[in-house]
């Protein structure tokens, strides 16, 4: 099992990533500059639910079931992070 350390490195890693280029989109294209922001504010709102998720699993104690809840939490940020950067390509295309 990954450490919880690990698991928020890799929630603000990615989370950085998406902001990074969101401000490398707003410099080259100014007009999408309202949606890019809007994008932002998501992406800080999701790694901060992702770090309150990570610092409270469900069951302390029992050891499988705190395995299930990383490994969920961890599927589920990927698929959460490939998502905005969807949302920022389209985007970045108009």
């Amino acid at each position: 099992m990954a450490s919880l350390r690990g698991i928020k490195r890799d929630i603000d890693y990615l989370v950085s990533a998406v902001i990074s280029d969101c401000y490398t989109c707003v410099i080259l294209k100014k007009e999408s500059q309202d949606q890019v922001l809007v994008l932002i504010h998501e992406a800080i709102e999701m790694r901060n639910s992702f770090i309150d998720r990570a610092n409270h699993p469900a069951e302390k104690h029992n050891k499988h079931l705190v395995k299930k809840h990383y490994s969920a939490l961890r599927t589920e940020l990927f698929v959460k992070i490939d998502e905005m950067f969807l949302k920022l390509s389209d985007i970045c295309k108009n």
